[in-house]
Formats: C-alpha cells, sequence, structure tokens
C-alpha cells in the first residue's frame, strides 16, 4: 500500500537528502513538490527541486510558491548553511523541465480534493504555502489524510534564535495558522532530529548507491558537515527534512506526545513553539485552547538513521 504525498520544501542541502527518499521509496507515491523560500530564494528553492528529480530519472510536478513571510521582513537566505545554491555550491546542471504553471497552493488544494482522506502533506520549510492552501479553501482540513512538518523545538531550544527553530522563525505567523488548524498534524522538530546525525561514511554509502543525485547529495553534504562541526561539534549532520519522512514510515521510531501547539509572532521569542501535553492542566486555560495534534519530543537517533541509508542504498 503507498502513501501519496505532497512535498513541500525549500531545497536546500537535507531536503535534498528528503527529496531522493520521497523517490526512492517503494511505499511512497511523491504526487509532486511545492516549492518556498528559507533555505534559499524561491527560484533557486524550485530550480533545485526540478533538478533533484531529473537526476534520479524520475518527472516529478513541481509548483512554486511563497516567495517572502506572510507578515514579518525576509531575512537573507543562509547561504553559510546551505551555499548560495542551496546545495553546497556544487556544481550544478540546468534542469531541462520547468514548474507547474499553477502556484503552490493551487496545486495543494487540487491535490487534496482530488483525492479525499488519502493525500499526506509533508512540509520542512517556512509554512506560507500551506497557510495559503487554507485560505484558498478552508475546508482541506477535514479532506487531507494527515499533515508532518518538520519545524519547531519544545525543550531543545532553537537554532536561529535561543528559541525558534528556523522553519518556524522564518514565517512565524503562517506557522500558527497551520499548526493549529485543526487537520491531523504531527510536528518532528528539534527535540527529535537533534538525536540523528548522518556520519560521513553513511553519506559514502548513499552517494555510491544514487548515481548521479548521489553525486549532489555527497557534494552538498559535505558544505553542510562543515557547518555542522563548528555549529554542534560533530561530525556530520542532523538530516532533519528526512525524519518527517521518517517519522511518517516509521513512527515506532520516535516518541511522540499529544497536546496543543501554540506559535509566538512577535517580540523576541517570535517563531517560539509553544506546547502543552493534553493531560497536564496550567494555572491558565489559554495554552490548552488549540486542537490537539502530535509532537515528537525525541527519536532512535541510530535507527533513523539507518532506516535513512537502507532506503537510499536499496
Amino acid at each position: 500500500m503507498t502513501t501519496p504525498l505532497i512535498f513541500d520544501t525549500d531545497p536546500g542541502v537535507d531536503d535534498a537528502q528528503a527529496i531522493a527518499i520521497a523517490l526512492a521509496h517503494p511505499e511512497i507515491e511523491l504526487l509532486g513538490m511545492t516549492t518556498t523560500y528559507g533555505n534559499v530564494d524561491i527560484d533557486t528553492a524550485t530550480t533545485n527541486a526540478l533538478l533533484l528529480a531529473e537526476l534520479a530519472d524520475q518527472r516529478i510536478p513541481v509548483a512554486q510558491g511563497a516567495a517572502a513571510p506572510l507578515v514579518k521582513r525576509k531575512h537573507p537566505a543562509p547561504t553559510h548553511i546551505h551555499g548560495d545554491n542551496g546545495l553546497g555550491n556544487h556544481p550544478l546542471p540546468t534542469p531541462s523541465h520547468r514548474a507547474e504553471t499553477i502556484s503552490a497552493p493551487q496545486f495543494i488544494v487540487e491535490q487534496i480534493n482530488a483525492r479525499p482522506g488519502d493525500v499526506t502533506l509533508v512540509a520542512v520549510g517556512p509554512l506560507g504555502n500551506l497557510a495559503a492552501a487554507l485560505q484558498l479553501d478552508p475546508s482541506i482540513v477535514d479532506r487531507v489524510k494527515q499533515v508532518v512538518v518538520m519545524g519547531g523545538s519544545i525543550r531543545e531550544g532553537g537554532n536561529v534564535t535561543p528559541v525558534a527553530e528556523a522553519n518556524i522563525f522564518n514565517d512565524p505567523h503562517a506557522a500558527a495558522r497551520v499548526l493549529t488548524a485543526g487537520w491531523p498534524l504531527t510536528l518532528v522538530g528539534l527535540d527529535a532530529t537533534h538525536r540523528c546525525v548522518l556520519g560521513p561514511a553513511q553519506m559514502d554509502k548513499i552517494a555510491a548507491a544514487q548515481g548521479k543525485l548521489g553525486e549532489v547529495l555527497a557534494g552538498s553534504y559535505a558544505f553542510y558537515r562543515a557547518f555542522y562541526r563548528t555549529a554542534l561539534d560533530i561530525d556530520g549532520c542532523c538530516p532533519h527534512d528526512s525524519c518527517a519522512l521518517a517519522w511518517l514510515m516509521r513512527p515506532e521510531l520516535f516518541t511522540t506526545v499529544r497536546g496543543h501547539l501554540n506559535v509566538v509572532t512577535d517580540g523576541d521569542a517570535e517563531g517560539q513553539t509553544l506546547f502543552a501535553p493534553q493531560e497536564r492542566a496550567f494555572i491558565d486555560p489559554r495554552w490548552s485552547r488549540t486542537p490537539r495534534v502530535d509532537v515528537c519530543m525525541n527519536a532512535d537517533g541510530e535507527a533513523v538513521v539507518d532506516w535513512i541509508v537502507e532506503t537510499l542504498t536499496h
């Protein structure tokens, strides 16, 4: 039984790794990719998504989406993490295909409505496309099978501010809309993804098995690895976006808690994700007023990375 999937992405080194999984996994039916600014500008995100599919000898629809946040000022792309081209400055050919003529939010709405109760939406960048899709057709909350968001941090602390994870910080107003929309949602944030380290020997195996796509994965990984050596003092990288797909296909590898999410949209804590477990009462009900969702609080990091390598080498 396959999982029909829309992958909302800002590729991005770890996005590229996750896209490779979505293209390779025999139980994932990749309906299309929708692109957003974030790790790179929107045009680069779209170019990279098209190219990564082509390198895997697949033709996947790509619909371009959000170029900037809903409300706040757009911050420059983090070229020191992902490189100027989003893929570690590894030399890249020009893709031969172009993006779809419809926008990313339109693509999301059309695909969900065409197969009600069937489509899973996995979002691994800022959440503007999902927020816009909800604006276009609020009823998709009842028609989507599930939504998996790579973003946020509950206990782990932030990676772009002391308290905020990058995807949520980049567009906190969109995140607030998406994470409280009332659809079946799981948040896979830094509490889980920081438990996972993809090491150089594992990337060598992936590169050897993935042909032309493997060359780009390995080349971009080298740049990303250098950043992580400085940022977290690890030899490798945290495969953040792949963890969202790992939860989808192997949820038993994660520890998940049910409760209520909120997003701080302004001030020094903008982009912080606040989580109130459903079984705990607080001094005021304000933290528990949003719809219940599932939040990953931990992961078996070694098993998750083993699953990533296995998926990309078989």
